[in-house]
């Protein structure tokens, strides 16, 4: 089985294929976070969970603009990773009955859609300043800083709170 497509010959390609993931992993995102809103327990963990949702929904429109600036259409590719993600959470988020275990569960699973969040924006505003789209780089710059403040919330709820409860 072959990492990546045939078509992947440049750098170019590789960029867009990876904006194509990430837009794919953003829009699961938007519809896993409503059931993990519904299964948190604990209010700063459900109120964090909806102001990250509305982040994603931002998320989604700042690549679409990235697509419009690179000429191309916004599209999807089936991202494994984020669905292996998303998986693992609503398979170990089925079996917990404690609600406190599952607050803890639930922020250990949302930091790790995260931090993939995270090392894909990384690589992609590495690859705009190399392809010389800066202006790409910016909006993506600032997907990456809202990502690293959704992960720092959710350590310090955890550390602070669910970890201790459960």
């Amino acid at each position: 089985m072959a990492l990546f497509s045939k078509d992947i010959k440049t750098l170019e390609d590789l960029y867009l294929h990876t904006l194509r993931d990430i837009y794919y992993a953003e829009q699961q995102i938007v519809k896993a976070l409503p059931k993990m809103i519904d299964k948190a327990g604990n209010s700063e963990l459900k109120d964090g969970f909806t102001h990250h949702l509305e982040e994603t929904k931002g998320h989604v429109e700042r690549l679409e603009e990235v697509f419009r600036k690179v000429g191309e259409e916004p599209e999807g590719v089936t991202c494994p990773a984020i669905d292996g993600i998303i998986k693992e959470a609503n398979e170990i988020a089925g079996d917990i009955a404690d609600k406190d275990v599952m607050d803890a569960a639930l922020a250990a699973a949302a930091q790790a859609v995260e931090h993939y969040e995270m090392t894909r924006y990384g690589t992609l505003i590495a690859w705009s300043h190399e392809l010389g789209r800066n202006d790409c780089a910016s909006l993506l710059e600032e997907t990456l800083k809202e990502e690293k403040a959704a992960d720092e919330k959710l350590s310090k709820v955890a550390e602070s709170r669910l970890n201790k409860a459960a």
